[in-house]
Parts: structure tokens; sequence; C-alpha cells
């Protein structure tokens, strides 16, 4: 199966993030589109960034969506409605915020906006340099309200309920629990996701061989 594909992406990143996984897909035959959400890259600020306003800002009638983090949450509320997608890919995706770490996450959120080339090529040399330089362009274009208004504007960040419920054909990768993954591990397991072994947050940049090779394992399976 191919069609069109739609690729969400996380908080303080952009479209851009998505250069590899895109050609992949284009490369598979797949017709596909990518978006800066609201208050991120050329996106539109907006006087709210509830999860629920992401969601409701994602077109109907995708034949696949790949949502990374804030992406993946807002693809799984998406995922609520009927027509929204045929097929969904989760990477590493939050869906739950628990209140006693909202704080600590916030403030990492916060402390991304003072990336510098010299800080990522530091904390991320396994990065590629395109992913460095689509990061640091994302946190440079993102409303800073955006960051923090995601979680105040959201209230409870909780979405497990709604992943427990997507009936659409789903595939969830995480980081490797022993790295660093967003996802609870029971739930992880609850919800039937594949760890990317030794990738953290972010798959498709830490794994990326791995994290397509999941990928396109599970589209043909579902051809």
């Amino acid at each position: 199966m191919t069609g069109n594909a739609l690729l969400v992406h996380g908080l303080s990143s952009d479209s851009e993030s998505w250069w590899r996984v895109a050609a992949a897909l284009e490369a598979d035959g797949w017709d596909v589109a990518t978006v800066d959400l609201r208050g991120h890259g050329y996106g539109a600020r907006a006087e709210s960034y509830a999860l629920t306003d992401y969601a409701r800002d994602l077109d109907d009638g995708w034949d696949l969506v790949v949502g990374h983090s804030l992406g993946g949450a807002a693809s799984v509320l998406a995922a609520q409605r009927p027509h929204f997608t045929k097929l969904l890919v989760l990477i590493d995706p939050v869906l739950d915020v628990p209140v006693a770490d909202e704080a600590a996450i916030v403030a990492e959120q916060v402390a991304e906006l003072e990336f510098t080339a010299e800080s990522l090529a530091r904390d991320k040399p396994h990065w590629h340099e395109r992913d460095r330089a689509a990061k640091l362009a994302g946190v440079q274009r993102v409303d800073p309200f955006a960051v923090t208004r995601t979680f105040s504007d959201t209230g409870r960040w909780d979405v497990r309920g709604e992943a427990r419920a997507l009936t659409v054909p789903t595939l969830i990768l995480t980081g490797d629990p022993e790295v660093y993954t967003m996802v609870e591990p029971e739930l992880a397991r609850e919800l039937g996701a594949v760890a990317i072994a030794g990738a953290g947050h972010s798959p498709h940049r830490d794994k990326p061989e791995e994290t397509l090779a999941a990928l396109r394992e599970w589209l043909a399976a579902h051809q």
C-alpha cells in the first residue's frame, strides 16, 4: 500500500526534521506532505496551543500519518476521527506527562531554546549534521510561548485512553528504555510498541537506519 502520507513533527521542531523519513517514503512511492504545526516553523502563531488545537489543525483523508513526540500525541487525538488516516505510526509519542514530572519536562523544553550549533554538536554527535541543522532552525523559529503554553493550555496531558481506543492499524516505535523514552514501559508493552535499540526520544534521528527498517517492515505487512 502506498498513497498520501503526512509527517507531524515534535515540540520545537518543524517540517525540516523529517528530511530523511520523507525521502525514504517518497523513494518507496508515497506522496509525502509535512506540516509546520501552529507556532512552529512557518506555521501561524496562535492564541492557544492545547493538544486539541494541534489535532484540530490536522486535515483528514490520509493513507498514512507519522507523528513524533507532540506530533504523535496530536495524531492520536486526530485519529479518533473516522477519516483521519488509514495507517498510523507514532514515534516515541508523548502520551502522558505525569503531574510530578511536568515542571522538569517544561524546563528541559525551554532549555532547548538555547541550543547552538556548538551545543548540538557536543550533545548530539551521533546525529547527522542535517538533523542538527534542522533542530537548530526549529528552536530558532518556534514561538517561545508555544513551548510553555503547549503544557499550560493542555492542562492534564494524558491521551493514554485515546491511544488504547485507536482502531486504525498503529505502529508505535519508542526509544530504548535503557537510553530514554517518553512512553512508560508498561504502557509500551500494553500497546505493543517496538523499542529501537540504542535510541532515545528521537529514534528517526538517533538510529535512522533501524527506525526506517522497522517502519518499512510494518508498512510492507499492511500492503
